[in-house]
């Protein structure tokens, strides 16, 4: 099983963080042994600083299409990243640490790719009770369907993947401490998929 992570696939997030908009899908691939699907974060004992990062998280079926979907963080030492990305060297080491990629639960989807965008899912992150991430899917600049149909012409998918589909603005650090609180939801206010958690 492999983590495909889209990057930069809402606009805001890109340029809050100073980047331009990729021209077409941009990847970049966990481990799955990067999986935390319980506990605490842990960011006191991580030698840089950690940055949430809200996204929702396809696992994909036989024909590499949406089977289910789940609330993800892909939780990023951006120091380590950005010093890295200036020294144009490979940053896995900013987001392939222990505990990086943290899911909850997956719900069955019946629908398309392309129906995720379709305005009736939003994620939204919480950090001590106060919203630090929300946006509905429908507001993604590059929607699941064109990060599918981009990865699968070139990328070894295999069903039971998972797709981490790219994250809002409003990324920040975690600190001791913090209580987070993710979720995927139906336009409607229906938890879809939660973590619920500590930061040590």
């Amino acid at each position: 099983m492999a983590l495909w992570c889209a990057i930069r696939t809402f606009a805001e997030h890109a340029v809050e963080l100073g980047n331009e908009q990729p021209p077409e899908p941009v990847f970049f691939v966990k481990p799955n042994n990067c999986i935390q699907r319980s506990g605490p974060i842990k960011v006191s004992n991580h030698p840089g600083s950690v940055h949430h990062e809200v996204e929702c998280v396809i696992k994909l079926d036989g024909n590499l299409q949406p089977e289910a979907i789940a609330v993800g963080l892909d939780l990023t030492d951006r120091e380590t990243q950005s010093q890295l990305r200036a020294e144009q060297l490979p940053w896995s080491k900013g987001k392939c640490f222990v505990g990086s990629g943290v899911i909850g639960g997956f719900q069955g989807y019946t629908g398309t790719s392309d129906n995720l965008c379709n305005g009736n899912f939003l994620v939204k992150l919480t950090v001590n009770g106060e919203i630090r991430q929300s946006a509905n899917l429908s507001e993604m600049s590059i929607t699941p369907s064109q990060q599918l149909d981009s990865l699968t012409t070139w990328a070894p998918v295999e069903a039971g993947d998972y797709l981490f589909t790219g994250t809002p603005s409003g990324v920040a650090e975690l600190f001791p401490g913090d209580r987070v609180r993710a979720t995927l939801e139906s336009n409607d206010g229906k938890v879809i998929s939660e973590i619920n958690t500590v930061c040590e």
